[in-house]
């Protein structure tokens, strides 16, 4: 069975991100940030939503794993970062409702979502900058970057959140990463 771990970044719906795994029928925990590179076990892994930068722990050093990673909101934030990207202020503090346009419908993780959805995100944080290698897959009104994608290294990452009801096709960003991590 596949196995996906939840690396948690103290976000409020981190133990959604589990549960929307689990309900897509694959072996999944949430993970302290702080493990070891070399205890984690898994086929995949979704970096969680959180408050800031100063709490990731060891999760910049997951990205090394070989194995592909989901970053959401802080997730992908930290992945940019991490690969040379940037991220600032956005101009939307708060969550709410964003209606994204996918400018890759042949991208993995969210092409399929094309060539819109509504989601759930805050932008209090976002990408700026996306870093060498990685392609804009999603964009909208409020944030030019709502996904992002390197797929050769197999790291995405999305601003918005997938996990929560809100967003419209969220199981199917989950969907899509569970045939990324299968096939990897």
């Amino acid at each position: 069975m596949t196995r996906i771990v939840v690396i948690d970044l103290h976000g409020q719906f981190t133990h959604l991100e589990r549960r929307a795994l689990r309900d897509v029928g694959v072996d999944t925990e949430i993970v302290s940030a702080d493990t070891s590179p070399a205890e984690l076990d898994a086929d995949g892994i979704v970096l969680s939503g959180g408050p800031d930068m100063d709490r990731v722990g060891n999760a910049p050093e997951y990205l090394d794993l070989d194995v592909p990673v989901l970053g959401i909101c802080l997730g992908m934030q930290l992945i940019a970062v991490e690969r040379g990207g940037a991220v600032g202020g956005g101009d939307y503090g708060g969550y709410a409702d964003v209606d994204v346009e996918i400018v890759d419908d042949e991208d993995p993780l969210v092409g399929s979502l094309a060539p819109e959805t509504r989601v759930w995100a805050s932008h209090a944080d976002e990408v700026t900058e996306v870093p060498e290698g990685f392609v804009r897959t999603a964009t909208s009104d409020v944030c030019d970057v709502e996904a992002m994608s390197n797929a050769d290294a197999g790291l995405y990452g999305v601003q918005w959140h997938p996990e929560v009801a809100h967003t419209e096709r969220g199981e199917e960003v989950f969907e899509n990463f569970v045939a990324i991590c299968e096939s990897a």
